[in-house]
Parts: C-alpha cells; structure tokens; sequence
C-alpha cells in the first residue's frame, strides 16, 4: 500500500533573481543610475541559480581547514577552502564587489558596487567578508601615496588568484584586517603588540591578535603600537622572497555562522609591515575603513532581510492550511507585509549611504557629514533589526523552517554578525551620539535632510519635532544612546521611503514605527492598512 505521498509541500526556492526586489532598481533611478540596472539584474540571476545555491551549501557545510605544519614539521600556516569557495571568490572579484569601485569612473560607481553586493550576499555570507575587506582598505592605504600606487591597483583587480605569492607579483589582491585584541575588543587603544622600526624603514610586528579574518589574504591592515602610539600597517603575507611572513596561525573560530570565512586567531613573530599613515595616528587611518565596512554590515543586514522575505514568500505562496494558502491568511499577510517593510527602509538606507560615498568621494562635503551620522545610526538599528527579522521569516514555514534544508537557519545564524563587526550595538550608538556631539554640523545636515520630507506626512512630522527636541535634550546621556540613535535611523528610513521609496510602504513604515501604531513583535500592522500593494512587492522571487 502507497504510505507516503508528497502533497501541501512548497518547492525551494532556486532559479530565481536576487535583484528583483523592486526598491533596488527604484533606487538606482533615483540615485541616476538607472543605466546599470541590468547589471545588477544580472548578478542577481546567478545569485538566484541552482548552480550558486549549490555553491553556497557546499561551503556552509564544508569550512575552511587549518594546516599549521606540513609532513616534515615545517611551519606552513595554510588554510584549505573548499574550491566551491574559490569559485564564489571568483566570481564576486569578476563582478567588481571587491576594491573595483575605487578605479570606477562612474560617478555612482560605489552605489552600483553597493547594490551588486548587496544582491550577491544573499549567496553565503561568509565569502563576503574578505571581498569587504578588499574593499575597504583602498581609503586607508591612501594615507600613504607609495602605498596605494603600488598596491591600490591590484586591490580593485576583477580576477581572483587563490595562490599565494609575493603581493606585487600579482594580478588581483585579497586584503585581511588585523585589529582586535583579547583584552582589548573594540577599544583598539588598548592593544600590546609592538611594532619595532628597522634600519631599512620596514617595521616588525611582534604580538597576539585576536581575530585575523581571511588568514590567507594577500595583506592585512593591522593596529600595533610604536614610541608615538597606536599606529596602522600593511602586512604582506608572502614576503618578497617567496617566504611565508612571520605570521603564525593559531587557531581558527568555531563560529555560529559564517562558516565558510576563517576567523582566526594569529601571533606576528617579528612579521614584516609597512606603516600606513603617520606612526601614533594608527585609529585615525583606519577610519575610512571602518566605515566602508560598517557600511557593507548595513547592505548585508538588509541582503539577508531581502533573503528572509524570498523564502518566506516562496513558502507561504505554496502552503496550504484550513482550506486556502498561507499568504491568503488575513494574518499571515501582515507578517509577510511587515517582513517587506523592513526590508525595503533597510535596502533604501544602505543604498542611500553608498550614495553618499559617491558624493563624498567628488569633494561634497554635505554628503560627507551625511554619510558620518547616517552610517553610524544605520550601523546600529539596522543590523539590530536583523535577527529578529531572520526569527520571523523562520518562523513562517513552521517546524520546516528550523531544519537546515530549508535554508532558513544558516539565515537566523548569519544575520547576527553584521551588528558585531566593526562596532557591536553600544560601539555603533555612542559613535553615532559621538559624531553629533562632536562634530554638530553632522546633525545640523541631517536636520536639514530629515526636513526635506516634512509635509509628505502629518505623522512623519510630528515624530520628527519630537525627535529634534531631543537632540536639543537627551544627546548628552549615554545610557539613552541606543534609544535616541534608533529613532535617528527610523527617521532616516521614514524619509527615504517618503522621498523615493513606494508610498504604501512608506505609510505602513510610519503608521508602525513611527505613529505607534505597532505591537511588539512582526505582525502587528494596523488593520486600517491595505497591505495588498506591500504584499504584492514582496512577491517577485516566487517561483
């Protein structure tokens, strides 16, 4: 007798088109770059292949390896990846989401990079870390002009080479970072590995790291302290003899996600490194890459929100329950609504601050300060979002939802690190109170943005005279810092979405965020909502 037939069971999602999400190419023509759209379209094809799914489950499931000494007991510090890792390395340098966007000319070059990442992240994770990194630490080597001639071309190469040799003897290069400290964490200032000067103007690294991520990067940006204080340097990671670094690779983190990127813990024995920027000024250097990286945090938060939304629709799109599918439940709909909702201000946000890279980058000091405060709120609110936006669409496919074939809890287990990197919670709050305080013209302009919006919304407008009667009030108490940054952010979104985004969004956005009109928890959008248009956004990824 037949015992098991398959029925009432929702298709994976695969085949689809990560970039379909209407607030991308909405943006794009927002922002003047509606000639790159198919660009991007094209990118999310193979994001959204069976092919790249694959990929990215090889790697989850099969994570990089350490090798620390070789059969004869020599030192070799090498770390094995999956060539389904390579092959996603590949691709993403191929398509320019590394250190490309820097030789660019297009004048919207990041926000393009910005949406391609975004796009390509919802892939694995994991690889993006390096290819960040990569990014990222194109501003900092411009403190020293050497520096970034020799080696800032080959940052923004398009063809990945795995193996490694002498920086310079290659096409494309890879780049790690070097920062943390165990007694340290954030508070860089509180490092102890050296950095001793040598006759020849090279200087040698001598102390413990914490966290090294992508140890087999081509060079790392690493904080050591010197006489004049904490100073920033290039670390090679094949010297230009062909001999391995004084580098040595401790360990690499069992982690709870992001699998498929080595973490690792690593000591320098008298490493080799050249001093980026001015000795002593080592945090000031790095400033520009933090935040490039702080920014790819906001685009991946709102990347694996975009992911949780696909997999939720695709799911509910299919399933069935009491006689009609899932996204025909009057309840269900307002999960899925507000799933979308907070994909979509968190999407606008970040492509919103990659523009702004691209104005700061041409001399507009405006979009400067903009960029100062916005990323710094947006760092913390929205990648906060995340988790709590992973649970949700989790739980929309029910007991599916928590086993891993269905995709979701590599999702709830990604979605957590982009709030930790470069600056957990706390750090990215009082760094956004920071730049208010110390630098108020960074306020004043986003006063300024925030009021471009007033008029489009009663309720828009009242949570803004709210909000800038406390910046008149509250900037100054630490401890209220989360609560004042989050509502800086919201405002951002709210804005955003008012000025380019979908007006049934937007409305929905501040009925619930910003009115009050909101439970505690996703799905609890006001009944006095049509949810039809929102709902039919979200569903372009359904198979």
């Amino acid at each position: 007798m037949q015992t098991h037939e398959v029925f009432n069971q929702a298709k994976s999602l695969k085949d689809f088109n990560a970039a379909k999400s209407p607030i991308i190419p909405e943006t794009l023509t927002a922002f003047g770059a509606e000639a790159r759209i198919l660009e991007v379209e094209e990118i999310g094809a193979l994001a959204g292949s069976a092919e790249v799914i694959e990929l990215a489950d090889i790697v989850e499931e099969n994570p990089p390896i350490l090798h620390t000494h070789d059969l004869q007991g020599n030192r070799i510090d090498t770390v094995k990846y999956d060539p389904a890792y390579h092959r996603l390395m590949t691709i993403a340098l191929e398509n320019g989401l590394a250190g490309a966007a820097w030789a660019d000319e297009d004048p919207n070059a990041h926000l393009i990079r910005a949406a391609k990442f975004g796009v390509w992240q919802m892939t694995d994770a994991g690889h993006g870390c390096p290819v960040s990194m990569s990014y990222a630490i194109a501003p900092a080597l411009r403190q020293s002009p050497e520096l970034s001639a020799a080696y800032g071309p080959l940052l923004a190469g398009r063809k990945y080479e795995a193996a490694l040799r002498p920086p310079l003897t290659k096409n494309t290069l890879t780049a790690g970072m070097s920062m943390t400290e165990k007694q340290g964490g954030s508070d860089v200032r509180a490092n102890t590995t050296k950095a001793e000067r040598q006759g020849d103007g090279t200087y040698r690294l001598i102390g413990h790291k914490w966290f090294t991520s992508a140890p087999m990067s081509d060079v790392y940006l690493a904080l050591a302290q010197t006489d004049a204080g904490l100073s920033c340097f290039l670390v090679p990671r094949i010297l230009e003899d062909g001999t391995l670094n004084e580098m040595r690779i401790m360990r690499l983190k069992d982690k709870l996600g992001n699998h498929s990127n080595a973490s690792s813990e690593i000591e320098y024995h008298g490493a080799t490194a050249y001093l980026v920027g001015e000795e002593g000024k080592g945090v000031k250097t790095i400033v520009e890459m933090v935040n490039s990286t702080r920014l790819d945090c906001v685009i991946g938060s709102a990347a694996i929100m975009r992911l949780g939304v696909a997999h939720a629709t695709n799911h509910v799109s299919q399933r069935e329950a009491f006689g009609k599918k899932l996204i025909d439940q009057p309840l269900m709909r307002n999960v899925i609504a507000d799933l979308a909702i907070e994909a979509e201000g968190a999407t606008l946000a970040s492509l919103w601050l990659a523009h702004l890279t691209d104005l700061a980058q041409a001399g507009d000091t405006n979009a400067a300060l903009l960029r100062r405060i916005g990323l710094a709120s947006s760092k913390y609110y929205v990648c906060k979002r995340g988790p709590e936006h992973a649970a949700e669409a989790l739980e929309c496919f029910g007991g599916n939802g928590y086993v891993e074939d269905s995709g979701m809890p590599k999702i709830y287990r990604e979605a957590p690190i982009y709030s930790i990197w470069e600056g957990s919670g706390n750090v990215s709050a009082l760094d956004a109170v920071r730049a208010a305080t110390r630098q108020p013209e960074t306020l004043e302009a986003l006063v300024a943005e925030l009021e471009t919006a007033v008029g489009a919304s009663e309720a828009y407008d009242l949570f803004l005279d709210d909000l800038k009667a406390k910046f008149s009030h509250n900037l100054a108490n630490e401890s209220g810092a989360r609560r004042i940054v989050g509502e800086m952010a919201l405002a951002i979104q709210a804005m955003l979405l008012l000025k380019y985004g979908n007006r049934a969004v937007a409305d929905a956005f501040i009925d619930s965020r910003l009115a009050g009109n909101w439970g505690t928890v996703y799905g609890t959008l006001s009944n006095e909502l049509n949810l039809d248009p929102i709902i039919e956004r979200a569903m372009p990824y359904v198979n």
